[in-house]
């Protein structure tokens, strides 16, 4: 199994917030959809929250300018 890497390098900061947006959005349809029915594969979710950590650090290094 692959890791598809995030190129969060060459996104402007406009578009890094509204992906973040979406996948909070997809993390909490992903969480709400598990607790019904368990999906098939529950380590996604953590993937999935681990992505928007690593954009919302992508951020906060923009802003802080390193």
């Amino acid at each position: 199994m692959a890791k598809e890497k995030l190129d969060l390098k060459g996104l402007s900061d406009q578009d890094l917030k509204e992906k973040i947006s979406a996948e909070k959005l997809r993390l909490k349809k992903m969480t709400f959809g598990h607790a019904i029915t368990p999906i098939e594969n529950p380590m996604s979710i953590r993937a999935v929250r681990r992505d928007i950590a690593r954009m919302n650090t992508e951020l906060r290094r923009r802003e802080l300018g390193f």
